[in-house]
């Protein structure tokens, strides 16, 4: 939590996550007991059978274009998968450099397009394997807990970032002033709907599915919600995070399929040590370059705000210390090999070093976790819709657990208290409220002997 004065402002992702925690015990407990009442009430074990069982879900075709299979035809599968793959990462990049080119608002609209797709690919799936148990409402239930969540979520973010145009709009005051309660009343609802959706001899099943649900809008939604705020502290702290996975990724493929021979996790039989450490120290490598370039422009590190006036967002600021060229002494060892005493860097790049670690030490965690469900599944892929990567999911699973260390991090080491937003909480009190806060303001300083030097600079 943050202290700032008199205000204490306590983020609300740390309500959610209890929130999700609360469900998922929650679910277990019902599940539990709904097999003790299965016992009792006499359910045959073919019925037990039917209600665990997980079917296989169906292998999608291969959709890829027709010209590429005719261009690689004569090649080995091993080769048209590399150049399948190669082909469609570079089209990706571009289009990432496009979309950061149309700026912060369409970055942010693209995320929301991932967080829906990856969301129904997962929710595909557990639909594919239990349609046949013809579940009332599953999918509509599912979809209506996404737009609860993220209508909780982006309110939050609505009223935090937008205060001025919320408080200028009556309609919008009104839903900013009782967000959390329609946001309850708004689970609550689709709460008594999955209740009253239970069939008997499937509520097991029923209760795996609502954990299944709520699972993935942890998984999805919440991690999807903090790359935004990730963006709006800098498009920096959204594109070098983003560019180290993509590059870990990469050149974990590369060192992998020409240098690979030794195994590194069963969940991931492709995966192996000499990808792995290759692309550890490609990824480092790439973070310090890709962060001193992006450090020099006000527009990757200033934070993205809201301009009341012009009803745009904006990205302009003097840019703080972090993103300022200083001096490092070199350590005794590094100076006798390079013969430098010191070295110019921003001070950004040495926290690149944090996160580019994470990203290709911690982060293909995120792979080895989405390939073990996509085991359980007997699944190749989420889906086919990038031919040679699998669906959305496939290219963002690794990104999610990125996002939330990147948000931690910026919350534990870099942000700090904010003026703008202590102001626009005392704009929100009553007018007896802000005087008292002015008057214990003003003593405060005059204590500290500050605001006669004030006065004086004033009249000066």
């Amino acid at each position: 939590m943050f202290c700032y004065g008199y205000i204490r402002i306590v983020p609300f992702q740390s309500q959610i996550f209890h929130f999700f925690k609360f469900f998922s015990v929650f679910v277990c407990l019902q599940g539990s007991d709904n097999e003790l009442k299965a016992e009792k009430e006499g359910v045959s074990d073919s019925e037990s059978k039917v209600d665990s069982g997980v079917p296989e879900v169906p292998v999608p075709p291969d959709d890829t274009p027709e010209v590429l299979n005719k261009a690689l035809s004569g090649l080995s599968s091993r080769w048209k998968n590399w150049w399948v793959r190669g082909i469609l990462t570079l089209a990706m990049i571009s289009f990432f450099f496009f979309i950061i080119y149309l700026g912060p608002m369409v970055l942010m609209m693209i995320v929301l397009c991932v967080q829906i797709k990856c969301f129904q690919e997962i929710i595909t799936i557990g639909y594919s394997v239990y349609h046949s148990y013809d579940l009332p409402w599953f999918r509509t239930l599912s979809w209506y807990f996404l737009l609860c969540v993220n209508y909780f979520f982006y309110g939050e973010t609505v009223t935090d970032y937008f205060f001025t145009l919320v408080q200028r709009e009556e309609p919008l005051r009104i839903l900013s002033k009782y967000h959390r309660f329609i946001s309850f009343a708004l689970y609550l609802t689709g709460f008594c709907m999955f209740v009253l959706s239970l069939v008997k001899k499937h509520y097991r099943l029923q209760f795996y599915m609502f954990g299944w649900t709520h699972v993935t809008l942890l998984i999805v939604v919440t991690q999807s919600h903090l790359i935004i705020h990730n963006l709006f502290e800098g498009m920096i702290w959204f594109i070098v995070p983003i560019s180290c996975v993509i590059c870990n990724d990469i050149m974990a493929y590369m060192f992998g399929f020409f240098f690979g021979r030794t195994p590194l996790i069963k969940l991931s039989p492709k995966k192996t040590w000499e990808g792995f450490i290759g692309g550890f120290f490609s990824t480092i490598v790439f973070g310090i370059m890709l962060s001193y370039v992006m450090a020099g422009y006000r527009y990757f590190v200033c934070p993205v705000e809201f301009n009341n006036d012009s009803n745009s967002f904006q990205v302009d600021c003097e840019p703080s210390e972090l993103f300022q060229l200083q001096d490092y002494f070199l350590p005794s060892m590094l100076e006798s090999v390079t013969g430098w005493t010191t070295v110019r860097l921003y001070p950004f790049q040495i926290h690149s070093i944090a996160l580019s670690s994470f990203a290709s030490i911690v982060g293909p965690f995120g792979g080895f976790f989405a390939s073990g469900f996509k085991r359980a599944f007997k699944i190749k892929d989420f889906a086919n819709t990038i031919p040679g990567h699998g669906g959305i999911m496939d290219r963002f699973d690794c990104q999610y657990l990125m996002a939330t260390f990147v948000n931690v991090y910026i919350a534990s080491f870099i942000r700090g208290p904010n003026p703008t937003k202590v102001i626009q909480q005392l704009l929100a009190l009553r007018p007896d409220q802000q005087l008292y806060i002015f008057n214990s303001l003003k003593a405060h300083l005059t204590e500290k002997g500050l605001l006669p030097a004030l006065e004086e600079a004033a009249a000066a």
